[in-house]
């Protein structure tokens, strides 16, 4: 177990409704940290030459890194990586607020989905549990009412959120991911790749930070 992190990666295959989580060691952690370096892997590991960008065979990551939830500066930060519908290559892109905090809170150090759900879907992700519900009613939503209408549902008001709005449901190849509201993932149409796999949301809660190697420094 290395500390600071959850030491799981959440995995989510939209196609065929499945779960499950990977379990790095050391070695994955240390030579790519986390954040940008994990979606990289991710991309770079299981991406075929030429896919199309918003096709189910990409995949949308959100990684986290080592100190994200520690009071350390800095430490709000995620990325969000997938190819770009907009460039053709990798698109990463970090934002702040709550969302990784909480990620990390509901235990994991990242999120990979792949494929693509047969109708809208949004992930609720929570205290090391995942499901996958209906988001028919929230499609063609904007951020605002669709992050309103989730807490109402969940009984959640603090529930972060890292969410998509018409533009991105529409494939427009410069929409963004946000979260909480505030915090745009606005590199490379992420928005776009989140639309094509019909996802409209990743909502997230957790009670429990991994515990740092030495708490006091």
């Amino acid at each position: 177990m290395v500390k600071g992190l959850a030491n799981k990666i959440l995995r989510v295959d939209l196609s065929n409704s499945r779960v499950w989580t990977e379990e790095q060691n050391e070695l994955f952690y240390r030579r790519y940290l986390g954040g940008a370096g994990i979606v990289s892997y991710y991309l770079l590991k299981e991406l075929k030459p030429g896919v199309d960008p918003l096709s189910p065979e990409n995949i949308l990551v959100f990684a986290l890194g080592p100190i994200t939830g520690t009071p350390m500066p800095g430490g709000s930060r995620n990325c969000i990586g997938a190819k770009s519908p907009l460039s053709g290559g990798i698109a990463k892109s970090e934002v702040g607020g709550f969302f990784g905090y909480e990620l990390k809170r509901a235990g994991f150090d990242a999120l990979v989905v792949q494929g693509k759900a047969d109708h809208p879907v949004y992930l609720w992700v929570h205290n090391g549990e995942v499901e996958i519900k209906d988001a028919s009613n929230l499609w063609g939503r904007t951020v605002l009412e669709t992050q309103d209408a989730i807490q109402a549902e969940l009984g959640e008001r603090l529930v972060r959120t890292a969410t998509i709005g018409p533009a991105g449901e529409n494939l427009a190849a410069i929409s963004c991911i946000v979260t909480d509201l505030r915090n745009a993932a606005g590199r490379g149409g992420l928005g776009a790749v989140m639309g094509s796999k019909n996802l409209k949301c990743v909502a997230v809660k957790g009670k429990t930070l991994p515990l740092a190697a030495d708490p006091e420094k």
